[in-house]
């Protein structure tokens, strides 16, 4: 269940790094609640996935599976450039979350 916990808070943070994007165009006061809820909901997720994961893997996947969205919102979104050393930079990225992955089973 701590993995499932953790999924949820790295989609939180994608919600709450997108978020923060888009005040810098439209800061509305609902954008930043939504942002700010998203952002103590994956704190208060990934503090429950670590009571039974070591600190070190709960908060490398964490941020990875946030860096892995902001990377691919970016790209389909916010039409960020794609190019053969991002993308290969990303797919590093997603060895080492499966490589924490495993290590911990």
């Amino acid at each position: 269940m701590a993995w499932f916990y953790l999924l949820i808070a790295g989609v939180l943070e994608i919600v709450w790094a997108a978020g923060l994007k888009q005040l810098q165009s439209a800061g509305s006061i609902g954008l930043g609640l939504l942002t700010g809820l998203a952002m103590l909901a994956s704190l208060g997720f990934l503090a429950v996935a670590m009571r039974s994961l070591p600190l070190g893997t709960a908060y490398a996947v964490w941020t990875g599976i946030g860096t892995l969205g902001a990377f691919l919102i970016g790209i389909v979104l916010l039409h960020e450039p794609v190019n053969a050393m991002r993308v290969g930079a990303a797919l590093l990225i997603v060895s080492g979350l499966m490589l924490m992955k495993f290590s911990d089973a």
